[in-house]
């Protein structure tokens, strides 16, 4: 049987929500809160009845900060969980599942550095460097929950590196995180544009196997970032 789950807002006041309007909402006396985070949970709790799912907007995401639901049912979710869990057959399959996630992310490291290097293109001369870039960069970027555009499926692999080396790059090689940026709509992104633009030029000199001055800093940033 299908439920409807009504999308609500969360509510400065305790005990209430807001619907998507922002009218205020009260839940049933016989209802319960419970916080997102065991997703095994949820699903039970909504496949058992009519839940007001809390939600919010942080950029593009939609985030889940959980439900409110019938208490009867949180609590029978919750006790059926448990004893699922509980069970040597999940245990087994616990296990399996986290092999198959650890090889997919271990694989995944691989196949991203490997675009950030592609990315790079760097001459031979510099490709040394190419490779403790990529490493660098991948260490920071790529790891599960990092929240970095290199864990978005939104966009290609390739897509991915190429953001993720500039954003490294605006932090390593830039005084961006040290700017004073002016409140004004678009300013951050002009200002991430132009630093990006800097960024691909100074990339060049090691795609062409140029000297480097002693200044660069990408070679300083390298330097800082193994020690």
């Amino acid at each position: 049987m299908a439920f409807k789950h009504r999308i609500v807002q969360p509510s400065r006041i305790k005990g209430r929500v807001l619907t998507e309007s922002g009218e205020p909402l009260i839940p049933p006396e016989e209802w319960a809160y419970l916080e997102a985070g065991d997703a095994a949970v949820t699903r039970s709790v909504k496949a058992k009845g009519i839940t007001w799912v809390v939600q919010i907007r942080k950029g593009r995401r939609t985030i889940s900060r959980g439900v409110w639901a019938d208490k009867a049912d949180i609590e029978a979710s919750r006790k059926e969980v448990e004893a699922k869990r509980a069970t040597p057959e999940y245990a087994k399959r616990r296990k399996a599942d986290l092999a198959r996630r650890s090889a997919k992310q271990e694989q995944y490291l691989v196949d991203f550095c490997a675009a950030v290097v592609h990315f790079l293109d760097f001459h031979s001369r510099y490709a040394e460097e190419a490779d403790v870039l990529g490493a660098k960069i991948t260490e920071h970027a790529a790891p599960v929950g990092s929240g970095t555009v290199a864990r978005t499926e939104r966009i290609p692999l390739a897509q991915r590196a190429e953001a993720a080396t500039i954003a490294w790059m605006r932090h390593q090689t830039t005084a961006y995180d040290s700017m004073r940026i002016a409140r004004i709509k678009g300013k951050r992104r002009e200002i991430r544009r132009q630093l990006a633009a800097k960024s691909v030029t100074l990339l060049q000199a090691y795609r062409h196997g140029d000297d480097l001055s002693e200044n660069c800093p990408l070679q300083k940033a390298l330097s800082k970032e193994s020690l």
